[in-house]
């Protein structure tokens, strides 16, 4: 009896669709949540962060 008979016969196939299944579900919520016209707005200030300027301006030398 090899392993692969063992793990066939105790029926795992359907764990693995199972999760699938839950994958791609939460996948669509990602998405649809991501393009909802009420989401537009903090998403786009979101994309602004990394070019905000928030510190003093003594600061930016890397000396303190």
């Amino acid at each position: 009896m090899k392993l692969g008979d063992v793990m066939s016969a105790m029926h795992f196939n359907l764990f693995a669709q199972i999760a699938l299944i839950i994958a791609v579900a939460g996948f669509a919520v990602v998405l649809v949540t991501t393009f909802l016209a009420r989401n537009r707005e903090p998403f786009r200030r979101a994309s602004l962060l990394p070019l905000a300027d928030d510190s003093p301006a003594g600061t930016r030398g890397g000396r303190a």
